[in-house]
């Protein structure tokens, strides 16, 4: 094999199979060439000054009569516009990266000793791989089961950590078919290495005939919706329930006023606190009479719930991809 096709078969960077990956790589090449420049300029000055100065060289080393000004004003302000313009474009990426799109397709990713549990909305589920259409934003809502993960997917530049007890999004625009990988970026233990997978970028057409292969699933909200009922949910949070409590048609994304004087947002950390840890945020004119789910409920009946109550009367509605 000639070096040239040695060199030619050699990859530096992932794939860019995302929208977000050729500005990230942009950003990367800009910051290497802008410090290996000034590192080889650093160490081109050095060694001149080592020669020139050199024990026993004929070199003036009397210290120079004044400084100049203009030098020291330009080698401060051209760095640091050159800086400051770094900065900015890591800072434009970083808060478009850090915006949740609204009408993605969400898929629900649950970390664990040592797998991927994904769940999209229409009820299919995975393990270790992500089934995900060419050209549609996709957003990750993601737990961990157990400990600390990192979902990590290089070829679309994302990472994100992955926290028992808390909710983390992300997302990304699959622009190439094919399949990538999936890392975990965090030491989670001992099979840590192991804890990989794949995504599967699938054209429109052949992702709605994936979706529709396997045996008919109820979607995440209508198993919401029957834990909500067998849980005994509804015998409270109702209209005719006997029990006053409040009702949450309409309740995801609302303000909620609290006992204690604090307004909070119903978001997901909101509804799984409710669930969970009923009496720490107490609706304002009601009684902390709600039962704790506590070790009664796994994390993929949690997003089941959560999922069935941000669906009724929810000003973001389910989404669903079109059989095109």
């Amino acid at each position: 094999m000639s070096w040239a096709l040695l060199i030619a078969q050699i990859q530096f960077l992932p794939d860019q199979a995302s929208k977000m990956a050729g500005r990230v790589d942009l950003l990367f090449i800009y910051l290497i060439a802008i410090t290996g420049t000034v590192t080889l300029a650093v160490a081109g000055v050095t060694l001149f000054f080592l020669a020139k100065y050199r024990r026993n060289a004929a070199a003036d080393r009397s210290p120079p009569a004044s400084s100049s000004l203009p030098v020291e004003i330009t080698w401060s302000v051209i760095p640091l516009v050159i800086f400051i313009a770094l900065f900015g474009f890591g800072a434009k990426i970083y808060f478009r990266e850090s915006v949740d799109p609204r009408d993605a397709l969400e898929v629900h990713v649950i970390g664990k000793q040592w797998m991927w549990k994904l769940e999209h909305l229409q009820g299919k589920r995975e393990i270790n791989e992500l089934h995900v259409p060419l050209d549609q934003t996709v957003k990750l809502v993601m737990t961990s089961q157990d400990v600390i993960h990192s979902f990590f997917l290089p070829s679309f530049r994302i990472k994100e950590d992955v926290l028992p007890g808390r909710y983390t999004t992300q997302w990304f625009t699959p622009q190439k078919v094919g399949t990538f990988p999936i890392f975990c970026a965090q030491y989670c233990g001992t099979n840590h290495a192991l804890m990989i997978g794949q995504v599967v970028v699938l054209d429109a057409a052949d992702f709605a005939a994936w979706l529709r292969t396997g045996r008919e699933t109820a979607s995440v909200a209508q198993r919401g919706e029957q834990l909500f009922h067998s849980l005994g949910c509804s015998g409270c949070h109702s209209p005719q329930a006997a029990v006053r409590a409040p009702l949450l048609e309409g309740l995801y994304g609302s303000r909620v006023p609290l006992t204690d004087g604090r307004i909070v947002n119903a978001d997901m950390r909101y509804i799984r606190d409710c669930i969970l840890l009923p009496k720490t945020e107490i609706v304002s004119g009601f009684d902390p009479v709600m039962p704790s789910f506590q070790d009664r409920v796994s994390e993929d009946e949690l997003f089941a719930l959560i999922t069935y109550i941000k669906s009724i009367g929810s000003p973001q509605p389910e989404v669903t991809v079109p059989d095109r």
